[in-house]
């Protein structure tokens, strides 16, 4: 009899755990797969797209996505994050193998996504790379088809078109070309963000060892987060370090997290570092 007893008692909590799991997979927009002997890491969410002009001959796709469950009353948050060099953002999907840490990119799309932040990823011209440091353009960055597409951006952001979203709560990161491309919304984008966070990238007119910072940044710039690996070859540690020394001497809310060991790449910890930080700052 206690045999009999205690096999339905089995079965019964097996089936609450697959009913565990089966709700959290219905509160989330993505699943994940864990790395096999065979088979890499797999994280994949589902995703929008859309167009928005980038000029008045020209549009750039965008991917997107809402978290699950009733919006707040304003509309959710919203992160635009801003891709590296020549690494588009076409879909949700990422690879424990991608390189430059790109896995880390999805559990950053993950992590958003499961604590109510929309994700909306823009693309940057011809998915190469951002205007913000080029040099020519960045000198003239109001007349660049990034200046027009973003700005189009935002306002398709506050007329609806991504769906119920709060204008007033935008945010950003990126990596490389994209981390320089958030600092951009500090210098161009002014009172639009919240707070930046800025992944292997400095300051939003330089490029890689050729940086300065200027003496005064803009007082309204937003809390900046730098989330930088020490042995970087492509972005110098030190040329995150002068903008992150420029904010502090202004009083200009920031912090950052440096991976001894990291190179040029998304880390383990930045999903989790980069939703705090904006948490910190609604």
């Amino acid at each position: 009899m206690a045999t009999l007893t205690r096999l339905p008692l089995k079965w019964l909590a097996l089936l609450c755990l697959m009913l565990s799991a089966s709700q959290a997979w219905a509160d989330s927009r993505c699943n994940e797969r864990k790395r096999t002997l065979l088979l890499p890491g797999k994280i994949s969410c589902s995703y929008q797209s859309t167009w928005i002009a980038s000029s008045d001959l020209t549009q750039r796709k965008i991917i997107y996505q809402l978290p699950v469950g009733t919006p707040p009353a304003d509309g959710w948050p919203v992160v635009l994050i801003y891709q590296g060099s020549f690494f588009p953002l076409n879909n949700f999907t990422y690879y424990s193998n991608a390189p430059y840490g790109g896995f880390y990119e999805g559990k950053l799309v993950q992590t958003l996504l499961d604590n109510g932040y929309a994700v909306i990823a823009p693309s940057a011209p011809a998915d190469l790379f951002w205007h913000t440091n080029i040099p020519g353009l960045a000198s003239f960055y109001e007349l660049s088809t990034d200046f027009s597409f973003l700005t189009n951006v935002f306002s398709a952001i506050d007329d609806g078109h991504f769906g119920p979203l709060n204008g007033q709560r935008k945010y950003a990161t990126g990596i490389s070309s994209g981390g320089y491309n958030t600092s951009r919304m500090a210098v161009s984008f002014p009172g639009q963000f919240r707070a930046l966070a800025i992944q292997a990238g400095s300051y939003a007119t330089c490029s890689g060892p050729l940086c300065s910072v200027p003496d005064t940044l803009p007082a309204d710039h937003p809390p900046t987060y730098f989330l930088h690996g020490f042995v970087d070859l492509t972005v110098p540690w030190w040329s995150m370090n002068l903008y992150y020394d420029r904010l502090l001497h202004q009083g200009i809310p920031t912090a950052r997290h440096t991976e001894t060991l990291g190179g040029h790449e998304w880390f383990s910890v930045s999903p989790s570092k980069i939703l705090a930080w904006f948490n910190a700052h609604p």
